[in-house]
C-alpha cells in the first residue's frame, strides 16, 4: 500500500508539471472564450452580475450565447487573485485536470474492486495507478488541462460522481454526493446535458439491484420483497434532497435560462446547408434521368431519398464513425489547433495497440457483464451527443466524455495482455512497449513546446493583448478610437483587456446596440471607442479619416507586410505600430491620420 500512495504522488507530480509548467506563456495567448469567461468572473467579482447585467446567472450571458456557470463561478477566486491573466483564468482548468488524474486512479480502483478480479488486488492497483498515469500524460487532456475549457471539470465530476457511486456499495452514504457530482455536470459544459442523463439511467438499470439494496433488505431473497434498512433514513433523505436540489437547479439553468440555445445554433438540425444540399441532390437526379430546363419538379422518389432526414442522418452517421477513426484518434486529432495540435492524435499512436488488447481481453472475458455494459455503452452513447453537432465527428472537446473508459480499455489490455506472458517474455514485452510510448510522448512535448507555439498562434487569437495594450496606452491623445472587427469580434478583448468597468459595460451593452454612423456605416460604440473598420480599401483611408482619430487593424484589411515593406504605408497615414504574432508575421496595425 505504501509502494501504490509512493507512485500515485509520483504519477501526481508528474501531471501537476504537464499542467502547470509555463502556463501563462504556452498556450500562446488567451483565445477569445477563455477572456469570456475571465470578463464574466471580473463583472462578477465587481457587481456580483455577468457583464450582460445578470444576477447571480444560472447561465451566463455571453455576446452570441449563454455559457454554463459553473467552471465560471470556479474562476472567481482565481481571477480576484491574478487578474484577467494566463493564469488566473487558466488555472482553475489545470487543478481540475489534475484533480481527474487521481479521480482516474479512484474510480478504476472502486470499479473493478466490486466485480472484475476483485480476488487480485495487485492486478487492480496496477490497472489504477497505470490508468492514472495514462490520463496524466493524455495528450488529449493536457491540451484541455492548460486552458479555460470546461471539459477537465466536467471528467473530473464523472470520475469521482462514478468513484462515489461504486463506493456507496460498501457505504451508503456517498450515494448522495455521488448524484451530487453527476447530477451537476450539465451545469459545467453542454454535453452534458444529454450524455449525463444517459449515464445516470445506464447506471440504475444495470445496477438496480444494488441500488435497491443500499436501502431495503431482502426479507425472503425475493427480489418483490424488500424492508427498509434501519438507520438509512437519513441517506434517503438526503439522496432525495440531492436530486431535487441539483436537479431543480439544473433543469431550470437548461431549460429556462438559455441551456438550450447553443445546441440550437450547433445542432445538425439547424444546420443552413440542409435546403441548399437537399435542393442540389434532387436537381442532380433529375439530370441524370435526362431532364432539361429550371424549375424541376423533383419526383416521389426524389423525394424519399433526399429530404432533410436522409440529409441530418447522413450527417450523424458521419460524425459518429469518424469519431472512433483511426485518423481522429491516432494520426490527427481534431483539426482546431486549440483542441489538438499539429500532426498528433488524441491518443499516443502506440496506444493503438494497448487498446486492441483492451477490446480483446476486458469484453473477451465471459464474466462481468455489467462491467462490460457500461465501458460498452459508455463508448457507443458517449459519442451521440458530439455526432447530432455540426462537425461533431471530430470535435475532440464535445467527444471528451469517452476519454476515461477509453483509457480503462488501454490499461487493462496492457495489464491483463502481460500477465499470461512468461517472465523473460514479459520484461521484454514491458520495455520495448515502454520505450515506444517514451519516444511517443517526447515527441508529443518537443511539438507542444516548440513547433506548436507558431502553428496556433491565429487559433489562439495571439496579437489582441498587444494590440489593445498599444491602445490602452495612446488612447489619451485621440478624440475617436476605431477598434477592427475584421478577425474577430472585438468586444471581449477590449473588455478584457482594459478591465473596462463592468458596470458601465452592463449599461450600455456596446455588443448589442448597432446603430448607423455617416462615417463609418453600421457600428457599435461605448465612450469614444467605435468597434468597426474605416470604409473602403487602405488607400482610401486617409480620405475617410479625420484628424485624432487612432485606428487599430487587422494584417487581414491592410493586406500588406508593412514590416517588410513600411515605404506602402500610404502617404496620408502614418504607422503608429505594428503588432507581431509570436512567428514575427504581422497581425494588427496602429494608424493615424496625418
Amino acid at each position: 500500500m505504501k509502494n501504490t500512495i509512493k507512485v500515485l504522488i509520483l504519477i501526481l507530480f508528474v501531471s501537476s508539471i504537464l499542467r502547470l509548467w509555463n502556463l501563462s506563456q504556452v498556450p500562446v495567448s488567451l483565445f477569445g472564450d477563455e477572456l469570456d469567461v475571465g470578463y464574466h468572473a471580473f463583472s462578477f467579482i465587481e457587481t456580483g452580475k455577468d457583464y450582460s447585467g445578470n444576477y447571480f446567472p444560472a447561465n451566463f450571458q455571453s455576446l452570441a450565447e449563454w455559457r454554463t456557470p459553473l467552471f465560471i463561478y470556479s474562476t472567481i477566486p482565481t481571477v480576484a487573485l491574478f487578474g484577467i491573466t494566463p493564469l488566473g483564468v487558466r488555472l482553475p482548468a489545470a487543478v481540475f485536470g489534475i484533480l481527474g488524474v487521481l479521480g482516474m486512479y479512484l474510480f478504476v480502483r472502486e470499479f473493478m474492486t466490486h466485480s472484475i478480479n476483485k480476488d487480485n488486488p495487485k492486478v487492480i492497483e496496477v490497472t489504477a495507478l497505470l490508468s492514472a498515469l495514462f490520463l496524466g500524460i493524455s495528450p488529449w487532456h493536457i491540451q484541455y488541462s492548460r486552458a479555460a475549457f470546461e471539459v477537465t471539470m466536467l471528467i473530473m465530476f464523472y470520475l469521482f460522481g462514478l468513484y462515489f457511486f461504486f463506493k456507496s456499495f460498501v457505504k451508503v452514504k456517498y450515494f448522495s454526493v455521488s448524484l451530487a457530482l453527476l447530477i451537476a455536470t450539465p451545469l459545467i459544459y453542454s454535453t452534458a446535458k444529454l450524455f449525463t442523463l444517459i449515464l445516470l439511467i445506464l447506471l440504475f438499470l444495470i445496477w438496480r439491484k444494488e441500488i435497491i439494496a443500499l436501502f431495503f433488505f431482502n426479507k425472503d431473497k425475493n427480489i418483490t420483497h424488500y424492508k427498509l434498512n434501519k438507520g438509512v433514513k437519513k441517506y434517503i433523505v438526503a439522496s432525495c434532497a440531492v436530486v431535487l436540489i441539483m436537479g431543480s437547479i439544473t433543469t431550470y439553468a437548461t431549460l429556462f435560462s438559455g441551456g438550450t440555445q447553443r445546441f440550437g445554433y450547433i445542432s445538425v438540425f439547424s444546420d443552413p446547408t440542409r435546403e441548399p444540399e437537399v435542393g442540389v441532390k434532387r436537381e442532380q437526379a433529375a439530370r441524370f434521368r435526362g431532364e432539361m430546363g429550371i424549375g424541376l419538379t423533383p419526383t416521389f422518389s426524389d423525394k424519399l431519398f433526399y429530404n432533410k432526414y436522409t440529409f441530418w442522418g447522413q450527417r450523424i452517421l458521419k460524425n459518429y464513425f469518424e469519431s472512433f477513426s483511426g485518423e481522429f484518434l491516432f494520426i490527427k486529432g481534431d483539426f482546431n489547433l486549440r483542441h489538438s495540435i499539429e500532426g498528433i492524435g488524441q491518443f499516443y499512436k502506440v496506444e493503438a495497440i494497448a487498446l486492441i488488447l483492451g477490446l480483446i481481453y476486458f469484453f473477451g472475458n465471459k464474466k462481468e457483464r455489467k462491467n462490460k455494459l457500461l465501458i460498452a455503452l459508455w463508448l457507443v452513447l458517449g459519442v451521440i451527443p458530439s455526432a447530432i453537432t455540426r462537425e461533431g465527428g471530430r470535435h475532440a472537446t464535445r467527444l471528451i466524455v469517452i476519454l476515461p473508459p477509453m483509457i480503462f480499455l488501454i490499461s487493462y489490455g496492457l495489464v491483463y495482455f502481460v500477465t499470461t506472458l512468461n517472465r523473460n517474455t514479459k520484461i521484454v514485452f514491458t520495455s520495448f512497449y515502454a520505450t515506444l510510448l517514451t519516444i511517443n510522448f517526447i515527441f508529443y512535448q518537443q511539438n507542444y513546446w516548440t513547433q506548436n507555439p507558431w502553428y496556433s498562434e491565429r487559433w489562439w487569437h495571439a496579437g489582441y493583448k498587444e494590440a489593445i495594450q498599444s491602445v490602452k496606452e495612446l488612447e489619451s491623445n485621440y478624440n475617436e478610437v476605431l477598434i477592427t472587427m475584421a478577425s474577430e469580434p472585438a468586444w471581449t478583448f477590449f473588455a478584457a483587456y482594459m478591465n473596462y468597468d463592468p458596470v458601465r459595460w452592463q449599461n450600455v451593452k456596446p455588443d448589442s446596440n448597432w446603430i448607423d454612423d455617416p462615417r463609418y456605416g453600421r457600428i457599435t460604440m461605448i465612450d469614444k471607442y467605435y468597434f468597426t473598420s474605416p470604409q473602403g480599401q487602405l488607400y482610401d483611408w486617409g480620405k475617410n479619416l479625420e484628424k485624432g482619430v487612432l485606428v487599430l487593424s487587422s494584417e487581414k484589411e491592410v493586406g500588406i507586410n508593412l514590416i517588410k515593406e513600411p515605404d506602402r504605408t500610404p502617404g496620408d497615414l502614418t504607422l503608429i505600430k505594428s503588432i507581431t504574432y509570436p512567428s514575427g508575421l504581422p497581425a494588427f496595425y496602429l494608424f493615424e491620420k496625418k
